[in-house]
């Protein structure tokens, strides 16, 4: 069931309008789109906290997609105009989770939603505690949230701050 979920967003919501070459004969957003649109949000996302994905590599750290996956809800049209609102949540020491939700501008009306799992590396491609390897980037992605999510993935068993 596709339905607009509470919690924290830190940023302002990735605007995009959706171009016809996304779209089939029927002018209907092709499924494989949404992923593209969830990696443009992310990469937003990273920019509006101060660590465009250029500064990321630029340490030496990569960030891939571990799994990622859709819920298709309602479709989207050419020329409608797309809000994405991204959230982050750690998933223990070294992944992290991207959720995303996509509405459309006007209405507010839920199209989709997703989520992206990811973990870090450092520069010979082995597994690396962000909060290690680069404090200030893990603090910078908890600046939104305040203590709150930190707290509540420590309760939740994720050993968020411990080595």
């Amino acid at each position: 069931m596709c339905r607009k979920r509470e919690g924290a967003v830190f940023t302002e919501a990735y605007r995009r309008k959706v171009h016809y070459y996304e779209t089939d004969k029927m002018g209907v957003v092709h499924h494989s789109n949404y992923i593209r649109y969830f990696e443009e949000a992310r990469l937003d996302f990273l920019e509006q906290v101060g660590w465009p994905y250029e500064r990321l590599e630029a340490k030496g750290l990569q960030s891939p997609v571990v799994t990622v996956s859709c819920r298709y809800c309602k479709p989207v049209y050419y020329g409608e105009t797309l809000e994405i609102r991204v959230r982050y949540a750690p998933q223990g020491r070294v992944k992290c989770e991207f959720t995303y939700e996509v509405t459309e501008a006007e209405t507010g009306e839920l199209r989709a939603e997703g989520r992206s799992e990811h973990c870090f590396l450092d520069g010979s491609g082995r597994v690396v505690s962000l909060e290690k390897a680069d404090p200030a980037l893990f603090q910078a992605l908890f600046a939104g949230a305040g203590t709150t999510l930190y707290n509540q993935a420590k309760t939740e068993g994720n050993n968020v701050g411990h080595p």
